[in-house]
């Protein structure tokens, strides 16, 4: 617990002119819920992108498990054990729950697929987060609900034994209800001992379910705070910019 499963620090990116992140310092922990919170713009998904090997940072130190890494591409990001669960979750809507689990990566047996041992080890994914509103893993996605459809793409991260996921505005566009459903799943997979990260605008999500929440400004990082020792305004504040970590307006 001591030893952050990711670390970032003095994370630079620039787009020609543009400097979308200044030094930015992240740290996510085992079994642990963080928040990055910012309004649009304020960097949130370049810093993710570069995490997940998408673009890269131009200059900065990633350590993953107190390992100094440097994340070129996706594939590197994977291998390392980080997932990232986007805001179109990337399912097939003509493909059952077992297809989309195992798309790019279908397991081989003597030539075929290996049907029976990838059911199995969706069925055991979903149990793993206590999932009971998928009734067969044999349903097509087109045929779930919102909620659903982002319990499989979380379900999917702990079939690849992801060590950190990352989750790109989870709840969105979801009701009363499935929102509910998808907290108590991401609660149960850092309660796994998995670093998780949410992105989201829905402070109201990010109290319910969130042990630390970060907050980007204008690409810089003006606050870590621990969530049972904040404010709904305090937060509001660091991300309009009317208050700083020191507390000077």
């Amino acid at each position: 617990m001591d030893t952050p499963v990711i670390e970032l620090s003095g994370v630079i990116k620039s787009f020609g002119p543009v400097d979308v992140l200044k030094g930015v310092e992240l740290k996510a922990f085992a079994g642990k819920v963080t928040a990055l919170v910012g309004d649009n713009g304020a960097g949130k998904s370049t810093l993710i992108k570069g995490l997940s090997g998408v673009q890269p940072y131009d200059e900065g130190v990633v350590k993953f498990a107190g390992q100094e890494v440097t994340i070129h591409d996706p594939r590197q990001a994977s291998a390392l054990g980080i997932e990232v669960v986007y805001q179109d979750l990337a399912l097939c809507e003509n493909l059952d729950i077992v297809q989309n689990m195992f798309l790019g990566r279908e397991e081989i047996l003597t030539g075929t697929l290996n049907e029976a041992d990838m059911e199995l080890q969706a069925t055991k994914a979903l149990q793993s987060l206590s999932v009971r509103t998928v009734k067969s893993v044999r349903q097509k996605v087109s045929s779930l609900s919102g909620g659903q459809r982002q319990t499989v793409a979380i379900a999917r991260s702990v079939l690849r034994e992801a060590k950190l996921v990352i989750l790109d505005e989870p709840t969105a566009a979801l009701g009363v209800a499935q929102t509910e459903q998808v907290l108590n799943l991401v609660r149960r997979l850092a309660d796994a001992g998995i670093a998780v990260i949410i992105i989201s605008h829905n402070l109201s999500d990010v109290f319910k379910v969130c042990d630390d929440i970060a907050v980007l400004y204008l690409g810089r990082m003006v606050a870590h705070l621990k969530t049972a020792e904040t404010t709904y305004s305090d937060v509001v504040g660091y991300i309009t910019g009317t208050k700083t970590q020191e507390g000077s307006n």
